[in-house]
């Protein structure tokens, strides 16, 4: 994006073009999130999520299919305007709003900005068109391609013959926990909101090895024997495997962020203390996006029915993740799931398992 940006300011005329950003849309839950940008000054929204349905103008360049152009962001701002009151404050004086979309599928918003009034005038717009439909065609290709990677892991569970608790609502709770984790830990750590979209979007594949797991194992209601242990620990292996056999053999070399994909899978049941399998990695040495992703499971767990054990209170989690923060977990995702109370309340609501899971 950042050289993308650098080759548009090299045209004399776009010279003015200040920042150029990616807003994604969660249809299943309405959430407008911020993803990445290029920003010659300060970024002003980083982290930031809203409704789509709540925000009037943005909801009808989608059904409309329009483009917006706002020449007087301050005057915006003045109307009480809370993200234009961002920009202003961050010295954004103009705006040019694109949807994202092809095919019926919405993907989200470009936004460009410039700290020049009026900047966006019918020519420079003009001259703008090829480079903004540039951008969304690479957005769409990104986006594309881990949905691909996502399809196919659904296809290879439904027409295997494994049958787990790890339903559809589970995956998109634990998803959303990863991410509210994510959003907590970012600015203390510097994580960028490509990484937290990229995190979101790679954690309910973690335990894709389950599917090699024999059904007398893995269905098993009472305890594992110690060779029942080893086989179910196996799938971590067998998930590494599975997924860069897809990589290789589906074309997706250019996956976005594979690396990431591939340490959820392969470290999600590392401890803190080195007691986890199968590396055996203590502390740090497990990368971050496997040390949230496994708080954000178990605790999913913990809270969800199965066969044999009744639901967890929420509190009764937390009580569990904090005794093992430092042993098990990293205490800095436990605590930063922990205060995420309203957004795991949102989340059990929206997604609670239906008959359909």
């Amino acid at each position: 994006m950042i050289c993308l940006h650098d080759e548009i300011k090299g045209d004399d005329s776009l010279g003015g073009l200040s920042r150029i950003a990616i807003a994604l849309y969660d249809e299943s839950s309405d959430i407008l999130k911020t993803f990445i940008h290029s920003s010659d000054g300060e970024s002003p929204l980083d982290h930031s999520t809203a409704k789509l349905s709540e925000m009037p103008g943005l909801k009808r360049l989608v059904t409309m299919g329009g483009r917006r152009t706002l020449n007087d962001l301050a005057k915006v701002a003045a109307a009480g305007q809370d993200h234009a009151a961002r920009l202003v404050a961050a010295g954004y004086l103009s705006s040019y709003t694109m949807p994202i979309q092809s095919k019926g599928v919405f993907y989200g918003f470009l936004f460009l900005n410039s700290f020049e009034a009026g900047f966006f005038t019918p020519q420079v717009l003009h001259r703008l068109r090829p480079y903004a439909e540039l951008i969304a065609q690479i957005i769409m290709r990104e986006l594309d391609t881990v949905r691909m990677m996502q399809a196919a892991v659904k296809v290879i569970r439904q027409v295997s013959t494994v049958r787990d608790e790890e339903t559809g609502a589970h995956l998109a709770r634990m998803a959303r926990y990863t991410r509210a984790i994510a959003l907590k830990l970012a600015p203390g750590v510097g994580l960028t909101d490509e990484y937290v979209e990229y995190l979101f979007q790679f954690a309910p594949l973690h335990d894709l090895g389950k599917i090699s797991v024999p059904d007398h194992i893995l269905l098993k209601p009472g305890r594992l024997t110690p060779e029942e242990y080893n086989v179910m620990k196996g799938h971590v292996a067998r998930g590494v495997e599975i997924v860069d056999l897809m990589v290789g053999d589906m074309g997706l070399q250019s996956l976005p962020h594979f690396h990431m994909l591939r340490n959820v899978i392969a470290y999600h049941h590392e401890a803190m203390d080195g007691s986890g399998y199968p590396y055996g990695l203590k502390g740090t040495e497990i990368p971050l996006e496997a040390r949230i992703a496994a708080v954000a499971d178990v605790f999913d767990a913990l809270t969800s029915a199965r066969p044999y054990k009744e639901p967890w209170t929420n509190d009764a989690a937390f009580d569990l993740l904090q005794s093992q923060a430092g042993v098990k977990f990293d205490p800095d995702c436990v605590a930063a799931l922990i205060d995420s109370v309203a957004t795991i309340g949102d989340i059990q609501a929206r997604f609670d398992e239906t008959v359909f899971d």
